[in-house]
This record gives structure tokens, C-alpha cells and sequence, in this order.
């Protein structure tokens, strides 16, 4: 049994240790000497209720009161205001390479204008040249050699520079010039040479500006088919003593062109001075082959004389009355129509 030793309570409960009414920590009372019950006088009990007391927290070292903890106040975080950056001093060095970059910019705009010029006049001492068959013995836009080897003008022959005794050209390797202009088309396609112009013109195409395509004295042959069946109104054919004018950069050669529709015919040209010339009017000849058929050109230059064959059959003969000397082989095709060059050969 436990006691409040202040207001004397007792209690029976082992785990209570303060004084429910005053808090004042209990004590233990020591078991009483059991005594004859009928000579035991009885503890007189309080008829008065204890004095009243105020509560007083616990004091004790043992009591652990609770926490009080007081709120931190609100204290608004200041607004962050960024200095402005510091005015940096304009220095001179900013303007000596301002002009630095200035003078570079305009050397090099200069450069890109003058590469472009020179660009410019290259193309265009290359360029494929035509001219309108409307008016075929007008002054018009001819097309010339767009290989990488330029065609130079046409020149006296030197004795004594040697011209291969053969040359051949099986089309296998890309040596003439490709591409696609206002003119017409030309490409390389199953080991041929290929030429289609435009509606209404004529496309010529020299070859390689080297002694193997030299034509002085020289038989030319040359084997040609109409890819498509339909033949170019204009005809096709072969190009010999082929060169550009030295003054006017004009086409200069004889053309040897065959026409493969429902009546074969030849004709013979002159191209020179920016016209092209009939020298033989159209004639049939039952020597070609129509359609899509391959025929082979053939043109013997002796001296002043050119003699044309067509499938190994004497077609006609012109005598070179400008002259041209040392001129090139070249490739000539008229209208819309897909034509083939195969197997060029010339021997001397």
C-alpha cells in the first residue's frame, strides 16, 4: 500500500507513484503487526475532507514536464534584386578587329567573284552550242564539246607532229562530255554513247581535243541506232575535220547525218560561220537500215576529198573547199529522239 504523506491518501494501485490530488510523490508504509482483532482499538477516519490546495507542478528531478516549444516567427525572405552588370569600356581593340573582319569579309567576296568569272568564261568557252532548224541558214546558238579537254581553234597541220596510224573508241570509258543543257541530254549507258536534243534544234558534240580523235586523212567509222524507233526529222550521223572558228568560237566541220524513217535518206553539211549548209540534199538510199536497226558510217578523207559509205556501201563524195585541216570526230543528233553511239574508230 502506498500514501501521500501530504494529504495521507492511501492507495492500493503498485504502479502509481504521485498523489492524484496533490502530485506529491507517494511512499510505501510498512506492513502493520497483526494484532488480536478484538483488542485493537480502530484508527478514528477524518469526518472533514482535507484542506484544499492549489496544484503545483511536479519539482521532482524525476518528472520530465513537457516540452514547450514556441513558434518561430515568420520573417519574409528579402527579394532577390540583381546588381546590373558593369558597363564594360568600349575598348579600341573591338574596332580594329571589327575592321579586321570587314577586310576579310570584302577579299573574299572579291575571290568568290572573280572564281565565278573564271567559272563563267570556262563554261562558256565549253558550252554545247545549237541552233533553231527553222531557220537553219540563219546566225543561231550552237552546241559544242562540254568535255574537261577544251577544243582549240582550228589550226594549219604540222608536218611534224605524228598522228597515230589507229585509234578506237569502244565507249566503255566516260572521255566525251555528259550532262544536261537547254540543248538537249548526253550520257554514258551500256558501253554507248547517248544524245537526245531538244523539240526543233540540232545537237553536236565534238570529241576529246587529242591526236587519237584527229580526222586529217583519216577513215572514220562510227556504228548508230535510233534507241527509240522514231527517227529525229533532222536526222543523226557523223562529224569530221570537226573544230571551233579561232576568231568567232563558232563550230566548224562536215556533217555526214542519216535519216531512219519509212524512207532512209542521207545528206551531207557544212557548218561554218554560224550556218549550217546542205552540201547534199536528202537522198534515199536503200543501204540504210530503218527502225531501230544499227547502221555504220563511214567517211574516207583523202586530201581534199571525203567519200561517204553507209553499211560498207559508196553513198556519195564532197570536195573540202574551205579547207579544214586537222579537225576532230564528233557526234551530231536533231528533235526529241534517243540515239546511240557505238564503236568509234579512225585509221590512217
Amino acid at each position: 500500500m502506498k500514501r501521500c504523506p501530504s494529504c495521507n491518501q492511501t492507495y492500493t494501485d503498485e504502479a502509481l507513484n504521485f498523489c492524484l490530488e496533490d502530485g506529491t510523490p507517494l511512499v510505501v508504509d510498512p506492513p502493520a503487526t497483526p494484532v488480536n482483532a478484538a483488542t485493537v482499538p480502530m484508527t478514528p477516519r477524518y469526518t472533514d475532507p482535507p484542506p484544499t490546495q492549489i496544484y503545483q507542478p511536479n519539482t521532482s528531478p524525476t518528472a520530465q514536464p513537457w516540452p514547450q516549444t514556441q513558434p518561430t516567427p515568420y520573417q519574409p525572405q528579402p527579394q532577390y534584386s540583381p546588381l546590373p552588370p558593369p558597363r564594360r569600356q568600349r575598348s579600341s581593340a573591338v574596332w580594329w578587329i571589327l575592321g579586321g573582319l570587314a577586310v576579310v569579309t570584302v577579299l573574299g567576296i572579291g575571290i568568290a567573284v572573280i572564281l565565278i568569272a573564271v567559272a563563267s568564261i570556262s563554261s562558256d568557252s565549253n558550252n554545247n552550242r545549237s541552233s533553231n532548224v527553222n531557220n537553219r541558214n540563219g546566225n543561231a546558238n550552237r552546241l559544242s564539246n562540254t568535255n574537261s579537254s577544251k577544243n582549240s581553234a582550228r589550226e594549219n597541220p604540222d608536218p611534224a607532229t605524228t598522228l597515230p596510224a589507229s585509234a578506237s573508241d569502244d565507249f566503255s570509258k566516260q572521255l566525251w562530255g555528259v550532262g544536261t543543257s537547254q540543248y538537249g541530254d548526253t550520257w554514258y549507258a551500256d558501253n554507248e554513247y547517248h544524245m537526245r536534243s531538244k523539240d526543233k534544234t540540232y545537237l553536236v558534240m565534238y570529241a576529246p581535243n587529242t591526236n587519237d580523235y584527229k580526222t586529217e586523212n583519216a577513215t572514220v567509222r562510227i556504228t548508230t541506232r535510233n534507241v527509240d524507233g522514231i527517227s529525229p526529222v533532222y536526222g543523226y550521223g557523223l562529224l569530221v575535220l570537226a573544230a571551233k572558228s579561232k576568231d568567232k568560237n563558232e563550230l566548224e566541220d562536215y556533217g555526214f547525218l542519216i535519216r531512219t524513217n519509212e524512207t532512209p535518206a542521207y545528206k551531207v553539211v557544212l557548218h561554218r560561220d554560224g550556218k549550217e549548209t546542205n552540201l547534199v540534199d536528202w537522198t534515199t538510199s536503200d543501204a540504210i537500215h530503218s527502225g531501230t536497226s544499227p547502221n555504220l558510217i563511214e567517211v574516207r578523207i583523202k586530201d581534199r576529198t571525203l567519200a561517204l559509205y553507209l553499211n560498207n556501201q559508196y553513198a556519195t563524195s564532197i570536195t573540202d573547199s574551205v579547207p579544214y585541216k586537222r579537225g576532230l570526230a564528233g557526234l551530231y543528233t536533231s528533235d526529241e529522239h534517243e540515239i546511240a553511239f557505238d564503236d568509234l574508230e579512225i585509221t590512217r
